[in-house]
């Protein structure tokens, strides 16, 4: 998923990253309609990757949250409707699979984003929402600070 997944601001829904052009990004709505728009510069673009969101001790990457919400629903749609959920029904929800989150910094708001966003990936396909790393990057960092036996 990386950064190509986006929020615009001022803009519903998600977006996945399209092309790149002059002073611009071409995004396609993930919603389902594969509407495509042109987003500048001076819009406010925000890749999920890069949104934390606030427990007690340290702040969660969006991803990792959403991967525990996939793994909780099982890759399904929320069981929860957020559209009406009472405050506490959201926040019991959310401790479900968050359970330090900060109550006091985290509001209700943030959470029915987070389930509608998490609800407009599922519908699309994405599910895969860990960061995925090279494999074997340490066992190609250890041989480039290794000489090898040719080298000695």
């Amino acid at each position: 998923m990386e950064q190509t997944i986006l929020s615009v601001a001022g803009k519903p829904g998600l977006y996945k990253l399209v092309s790149r052009g002059n002073m611009k990004l071409i995004v396609e709505a993930l919603d389902g309609t594969k509407h495509r728009i042109p987003v500048f510069a001076t819009d406010r673009i925000t890749s999920l990757s890069d949104i934390t969101m606030f427990t007690e001790s340290e702040d969660l990457p969006l991803l990792t949250i959403l991967g525990r919400l996939r793994d909780k629903e099982g890759g399904k749609e929320c069981s929860i409707n957020w559209r009406k959920a009472s405050p506490k029904e959201l926040q019991d929800y959310f401790a479900s699979f968050v359970p330090d989150f900060d109550r006091d910094r985290v509001h209700n708001s943030d959470i029915k984003k987070l389930l509608q966003w998490y609800n407009i990936l599922v519908k699309a396909g994405v599910t895969d929402f860990e960061d995925k790393e090279p494999e074997n990057a340490d066992n190609v960092e250890a041989e480039k600070a290794e000489p090898s036996a040719e080298e000695k």
